[in-house]
Order: structure tokens, then sequence, then C-alpha cells
């Protein structure tokens, strides 16, 4: 274990990945059935890596108040047992992979504190349902590898610092931490990639235009641009041009003169000076009045304004960020938007994927989102059944994330209504999710079975291998011979006529399919588990939870 970790230390690997693996070892290490590690940002707790625990964790911020488990281990030093019979809450009731939306059984549960130049970082948990599975041995060697943990974490955020300054040519902060500070919660490839390009943007003062559908949050991402550029000490200042009238438009964004107009009974900053040396967010630019987008336009191109009322130039200095859903090129075209302003605010134009597009980032989200109900709602706990999970991974999502709080929300208090304790953990299933889905294939469905399939490498951004479609067909057949490897279909070629087969419940199929794929590369394998693995591609210990799963074990 100390050879993986140290080894890991001096090779470049993407963001989280190092974190990640360096769980993954604790948990092979130490035999146990989750380990998380979480960073400390405020008055929270965040996962960072985790093993063994469902995707929705990954999405939650876990207030240190309201978890005096998670606290008791911030306030030492030396690592911290809980014994089996201990009364405090585990913040991860109901999260363990092998056990999501159950109460967690008595069990051992082990934890460290984690400091970076003498300040604490974050915690590493460590839960086994074994009760016995630490020892006073395992409590030093915790001490030990804690400190290659804590050399882990400082090489990531060194590298993550170093890759920042080559980028930007210049020193954002001094403060190193691993996940970002903002509210913007995923880890798919969409996500990763976008705020790496909003990284290297926000430090320029070119005018960004923000484009994507309804609900995808792009007030946020315009919050993140301001808070990474030159101008973070100076204010950001929001504009909804959708609720803008006409008639007080211009005043709103230029300002006006006492007796400028009826009703102006005094002098009035406009939202330009108001941004002055900072940044100006013009949110639903599309919807500003032609007669408005002229006056814009000049103050955009000259750097001046003028109040109504007066002609005394007012020199400006605003980074401007805008935003829309609608799509301004054609607007351009229909004569709706006028072009100059156009190419004057997209200068560098940045689309915020949907999130039927960000795959994981969904179930990540939903954890978000229902830690923030479960505080609100005083719950013990609230999760996901892995049909919920189903549902909303296969949902298409028209209203993005911003329909997926309120499903939760809604979803929360239904289940809340129908009588069920606050005391108990509730479990979201998909008749209060309320969201319709499509019908899923047999193979979609096996390709996206995460309860035996997935593996937390993917929490961070880097992908799990998925076995091959064709391993998972009906009634698969390795010929013999020594070259097993291919897999005989049906002969589509003959007339005989089909046969109607008896339909069996999808669960069922899924089930047979993986026990049959399983079982075949047992035996071509020798009952080498390592290698029938990776002939699925897939992760070693996912294999045996399955292969428990399909009662193979």
């Amino acid at each position: 274990m100390d050879q993986l970790i140290l080894a890991d230390l001096i090779t470049d690997l993407p963001n989280g990945i190092r974190l990640q693996r360096a769980v993954q070892t604790l948990r092979e290490h130490f035999e146990c059935d989750a380990v998380g590690l979480l960073s400390l940002d405020d008055d929270s707790l965040r996962l960072v890596a985790a093993a063994g625990l469902a995707h929705e964790a990954l999405g939650r911020r876990f207030v240190v108040a309201q978890h005096p488990r998670f606290a008791t281990i911030l306030s030492r030093r030396e690592p911290t047992w809980f014994d089996p019979g201990s009364m405090l809450a585990d913040p991860y009731d109901g999260l363990l992979d092998d056990k999501k939306g159950l109460p967690l059984p008595v069990h051992d549960c082990l934890g460290m504190s984690l400091y970076t130049e003498g300040r604490p970082w974050g915690i590493v948990t460590l839960d086994a349902l074994e009760i016995g599975a630490f020892d006073s041995a395992a409590l030093d060697e915790l001490q030990r590898y804690a400190l290659m943990l804590e050399a882990a974490v400082r090489v990531t955020a060194l590298e993550k610092e170093n890759r920042s300054l080559k980028l930007l040519g210049s020193s954002n902060s001094g403060t190193l931490q691993i996940m970002d500070e903002s509210e913007i919660v995923g880890a798919s490839d969409a996500i990763t990639q976008l705020l790496h390009e909003l990284d290297v943007v926000a430090d320029s003062d070119l005018p960004v235009l923000l484009t994507g559908e309804t609900g995808v949050g792009k007030e946020l991402f315009a919050r993140r641009l301001h808070r990474r550029s030159r101008r973070s000490q100076q204010p950001m200042v929001h504009v909804n041009c959708a609720a803008l009238p006409e008639s007080l438009a211009e005043s709103e964004l230029f300002g006006h003169v006492k007796g400028a107009f009826s009703g102006a009974s005094s002098e009035r900053a406009g939202r330009f000076e108001a941004a002055q040396g900072g940044t100006l967010f013009l949110d639903e630019v599309g919807e500003l009045p032609l007669s408005v987008q002229a006056k814009l336009l000049r103050a955009l191109q000259n750097g001046e304004i003028q109040r109504l009322g007066t002609d005394q130039v007012i020199k400006t200095d605003v980074r401007i960020i805008a935003a829309t859903n609608r799509q301004l090129k054609k607007s351009t075209s229909a004569g709706n938007f006028r072009a100059d302003l156009y190419h004057r605010l997209s200068v560098y134009p940045v689309h915020i994927p949907p999130l039927r597009e960000r795959g994981q980032d969904v179930l990540i989200l939903a954890g978000h989102f229902m830690e923030l109900s479960r505080a609100r709602l005083g719950l013990r706990g609230l999760r996901l059944s892995y049909a919920a999970e189903r549902a909303l991974l296969h949902y298409n999502w028209p209203g993005n994330v911003r329909e997926l709080e309120h499903v939760i929300s809604r979803a929360a208090l239904k289940t809340l209504s129908r009588g069920t304790s606050r005391d108990q953990i509730l479990t979201l299933d998909p008749d209060v999710l309320d969201v319709e889905t499509p019908h899923v294939s047999l193979a979609e469905a096996l390709h996206q079975d995460d309860d035996a399939l997935d593996s937390y490498a993917g929490g961070l951004g880097a992908k799990a291998p998925r076995p091959e479609a064709h391993l998972y067909a009906a009634e698969p057949f390795y010929g013999p011979g020594p070259d097993h490897s291919t897999v005989a279909t049906p002969d589509t070629t003959s007339a005989q006529p089909a046969v109607a087969q008896k339909i069996i419940p999808l669960r069922i199929a899924m089930e047979n399919c993986q026990r049959q794929a399983v079982q075949n590369a047992l035996i071509q394998t020798h009952d080498n588990w390592a290698q029938a693995a990776r002939l699925l591609q897939l992760d070693s210990s996912n294999l045996h939870k399955l292969a428990k799963k399909l009662g193979l074990k």
C-alpha cells in the first residue's frame, strides 16, 4: 500500500484521480466497506473522493454542527474509533452502496482529521459492516497513512495551482483547495472541461456571452467568472433585462438626474456606475428593447455613459458578462437583436450544457438538493431508491438543474406527508418524483445499472470501464478451441418463423444476462477473478460485488 500511494505522489495525474486512487487503496488495505475523503469548506465537509458510497453522496455538503461524528473527528489530531453501540448518528446512514436507503447496521467506524500547512484540511473516514474490523493496530496504521494522504492532498493542490499559473500567468489565491468553492456541483466531463475553460477566460477582460437552456444555472457560472477574475474584490452587479420595462430600462442602466422624467425626485446612479471597477452581469440580455440596445452598444464601444437628463459624460470601467437562453444569432437575422451589439457581447461565447448531457451529475446534484431538503425539513436522512436513480437518469430534464431542485424538494415533502417519521430515513421512490421516463431497452438498462457496475473514480470525472454490449447479448456462447473471444450470434438467415418468447420482468432478464456473462468469463479464465474482471472490463471489486448480488459467491 505504501508503494502505491508513494508512486502516485511522483506521478502526474489528472485532478482528483490521485485522491480517488488513494481512497480505493485504503479500502482494499483495511478490507472495509466504505472510505470517504472529505474537505473542510467553512462550516461544512464535502466528499472529494469515495469508495463504497452511493453516487448521490458526492453532491452533499455535511454541516459539521449537524453531524457530531464528523465534529468529533475534526476536534482530534489522532484517529477516532466509534464504538458500535455509539448513539451518535452516522452521516452515511443509507448512503453505503450495498445498503443504500437503509439504516446502517451496528458496525465499526474509524476516522481521522487531516492537516495541510498546519491548518485543518478535512477528514478521512472508514466504515466496516463487520464489527471488530478495526483494532488498535488499525488505528496505528491509519495514523501513519494519514501522513501520506496529507501529502497526496498537498501535491494535488500544488499541481492544480501550477496548472492555473501556467494558464493564467498570474496568481489567484494563496489558499489551496482540491474542490472549487463555488456552488457549481458536478464531475462530468462536460462540466469539468467547461470550468477549465472558464478559469482561463476569467483572467481576461473579454466580454463573455453565456448561452444555454432555461434552468442550467447561467448566473452561477457568471459568478464563478467574476470570482476568478482580477475584479473579484470589486462588485458584481446583476441586471435582469427581462424585468426592465422599456420606459425605465435606460434609467436603470445609466442612471438619471433630478427632474429627468416625471417622478425623478432625486439624482440616481445606474447599474454601470454601481459596477465600476467590477463586473456587470446582463441576464436575459436578449429581452432588451431595441431602443435600449443602441444605447448599450454605445456604452460598450466608448466606455462612456450619460445619465438620463444630462449631457455630462461618465467614464466607466466594467467587465460585461451577458447571458441568454435565446438563439441571438437567429434573433439578429430576424431583426429582434442588433447584430453589432451581438458581436460586441459575444467576444467569447460559452455554452452551458443541459442537464441531460451531464450523465451521473444528475445523481450528484440530486444528493446536493436532498441534503438541503433534509436540513430544511429536519429529517434524519433522505435517500434515493435504485429505481428512483434510474428514473432520474432516464428523464430528459427540460427544466434542467432548476427542475431537478424542484422535483427533489417536492418529492421530499410528498414522502413526509405520507406519515413517515422525521426520525426515519426517508427513501424517495419513482412515484413521488413525478417524472416521466421513456422506455429503456435492455442493453441501455444493463449499461446504466450503476448499483452493480459503477466505480467511484467516476465521481471525480474519471470514467470507470464498462463492459462491452456484446458480453451481455442474450444467451452468449463462447465457442470451443484456443480462441474463446468470439461470441456466437443467432442465425438471422433462417427462414423459420419467429417463436413468441415468454416475457419476464426486466430486472430478472438483466440479472440473467449478467449472470451468464460472468459465468462465461470465469469459465474462460479458469475461475481467475482478476482476469475475468479484465475480460469484462470491470473493476475487480465491482465484479465481486456483482457476483455476490447474482448469487455466484
